[in-house]
């Protein structure tokens, strides 16, 4: 069973100051944009005072990952204009829109009784994991999709368009989804093979649901930011997650 770290005033300072000081080294490396690292290194504090260095790990290579995609075919985007601003660099909006589903959950875990730390944990894991799916789809899929589809009427639409799929696309979210819960799964913060097919697969049906949502209500309301549908993404996933360990323990 996964064990969590003591929650006691020393272990956070250790955290805030570790955090800290990687931060400060790191900030050359073109991930993030300079406030970005700020939210970074606050988001890395509430991992490793919740989960311990495995949780913060965990979160670290998710962003490794992520911007090791964006950067597929990078330049060929850019000319198509089908990139990610600031060269692919993420900024405080992104930090949390990927990822406070998932820190909300670490901090409920390490305050939770012991039954319920195992599916919250699941629930995190599920999180980044649909994150990763939806980063390698759009990514992949914009670079590599030979045929782009509406995902709600299956019309073909151009490669960078809210709620369009492909088949390389699909692929790509299939397998990052499932590289990140192998992540999760090898840092012992998933139980299993049966559970590692879980998460990978909700992550995928969270991706899906995402495309539906950017095909349908983004398209209408200009206030749904892309930000705001990681975090819908995210939290499907969890839920999804959830429900799933429901059903199967009954």
């Amino acid at each position: 069973m996964f064990s969590l770290p003591p929650q006691d005033p020393a272990h956070w300072l250790l955290a805030l100051a570790l955090n800290a000081g990687l931060i400060a080294m790191a900030q050359r490396a073109p991930l993030l944009t300079r406030s970005g690292w700020v939210h970074a290194g606050i988001l890395g504090t509430i991992l490793w005072g919740t989960l311990g260095w495995r949780g913060w790990l965990a979160v670290v290579l998710y962003l490794a990952l992520g911007s090791l995609v964006t950067r597929l075919g990078l330049r060929e985007k850019q000319q198509r204009g089908l990139a990610e601003a600031r060269g692919g660099r993420r900024g405080p909006e992104n930090v949390w829109g990927s990822a406070l589903v998932g820190a909300l959950l670490a901090m409920l875990a390490a305050r939770a009784p012991l039954s319920w730390i195992g599916p919250l944990l699941v629930a995190f894991a599920a999180s980044f994991s649909a994150k990763l799916a939806d980063t390698c789809g759009s990514e992949i899929g914009k670079r590599w999709g030979r045929h782009t589809l509406l995902i709600t009427s299956l019309r073909p639409v151009p490669a960078g368009t809210e709620g369009a799929v492909s088949l390389e696309g699909t692929a790509a979210s299939l397998a990052g989804g499932l590289l990140m819960a192998l992540v999760m799964l090898a840092l012992g913060l998933i139980p299993g093979p049966s559970t590692w097919l879980l998460v990978g697969a909700v992550a995928l049906f969270a991706t899906l649901a995402e495309s539906v949502i950017g095909a349908t209500l983004q398209r209408r309301w200009s206030w749904l930011s892309n930000e705001l549908v990681n975090g819908v993404q995210t939290l499907v996933a969890a839920l999804l997650a959830l429900a799933a360990l429901g059903l199967r323990a009954g």
